[in-house]
C-alpha cells in the first residue's frame, strides 16, 4: 500500500459538523473517496484510509454516506454507524438532502437560470470511460436533473450555483458542458484549452441541508471554497461589478 499523502488525523481539522449519527467533512480536491476496483487503484491513497481518526469514541470508523468525484472538494457526509448509514441512505434515495455546488465555468449559459433535464449514460472507450447525454429510451440511460443559477459573470467566466436533483456520476460536469459552459479545470468534458484543463477543477460541494430529525430544523452545513477558487470568484465578482 502506498504512503499516506496527508497526516493520519488531518480530517479532524476539516470537520464541519458532528453529532451522534453523522459527520460532515470538507473533502480536499485531488483525493479519491475510496479505492478503485483495480489493484493499482486500491494501492493508491484515498479518503477512507483516514476515517479511523474520526471514531470519536465509537467502536468503528465512520463510512461514506455518498460520493464526490476525486477532483471535487467540499461537503461530504459520513455515517457514524450502520443505523445512521441506513437513515442517510434513505434520505438521499428520496431526494430529501439538498445539495448546492459552486462552480466556475468558461463563458456563460444563454439563460441565467434554468433546469437541465438530460439523461446520462456511461460510454466506454479505449482511453477510458466517460458519461454522455442520452435519450430516455437508450439502453443504460438514467434520468438526470440539475437546476442552476448564474450569480456573477465577468473576465470570460461565470460563477454558478448548481443543485443536482438526481445523483448521477459526473452529472453537473456533463450538464453544464452540454450548455456550452464547461467547468474550468475539468479533465474530461467540454471545449477547454490544455491550459484551462490543467488547473484545479472549479467544482465545490458548498452546502448541504439535511432533514435528519422530524422534530428539529434541518441541519445546514457550508464548506468554504478552496483558496484558488476563492481568488477566481473574487476576480469574477469584481469584473461583474464593473459591468453594472
Amino acid at each position: 500500500m502506498s504512503a499516506l499523502s496527508y497526516p493520519e488525523n488531518f480530517l479532524i481539522d476539516r470537520l464541519l459538523y458532528r453529532d451522534g449519527l453523522m459527520l460532515v467533512i470538507d473533502k480536499p480536491a485531488g483525493l479519491a473517496v475510496h479505492g478503485g476496483p483495480s489493484a493499482t487503484d486500491t494501492k493508491g491513497d484515498h479518503l477512507e484510509r483516514y476515517f479511523d481518526a474520526l471514531r470519536f469514541g465509537l467502536p468503528r470508523a465512520p463510512a461514506l454516506a455518498h460520493r464526490l468525484d476525486r477532483d471535487t472538494s467540499g461537503c461530504l457526509i459520513l455515517g457514524r454507524h450502520p443505523k445512521a448509514l441506513r437513515k442517510l441512505g434513505k434520505l438521499f434515495q428520496e431526494g430529501r438532502i439538498e445539495k448546492t455546488y459552486l462552480t466556475i465555468v468558461k463563458g456563460a449559459p444563454e439563460q441565467l437560470s434554468g433546469r437541465i433535464e438530460a439523461p446520462l449514460k456511461k460510454q466506454t472507450r479505449k482511453a477510458g470511460w466517460r458519461m454522455i447525454t442520452a435519450s430516455p429510451k437508450e439502453e443504460g440511460a438514467k434520468d438526470a436533473i440539475t437546476t442552476y443559477r448564474v450569480t456573477a459573470g465577468g473576465a470570460g467566466f461565470s460563477l454558478i450555483e448548481a443543485k443536482p436533483k438526481t445523483g448521477r456520476t459526473h452529472q453537473i460536469r456533463v450538464h453544464l458542458a452540454s450548455l456550452g459552459c464547461p467547468i474550468l479545470g475539468d479533465p474530461l468534458y467540454g471545449d477547454l484549452t490544455k491550459q484551462e484543463r490543467a488547473q484545479p477543477m472549479m467544482l465545490h460541494a458548498w452546502r448541504l441541508i439535511v432533514p435528519l430529525s422530524k422534530n428539529k430544523d434541518p441541519i445546514s452545513v457550508n464548506a468554504p471554497p478552496p483558496t484558488a477558487m476563492q481568488d477566481l470568484i473574487a476576480r469574477i465578482q469584481g469584473a461583474d461589478a464593473q459591468q453594472q
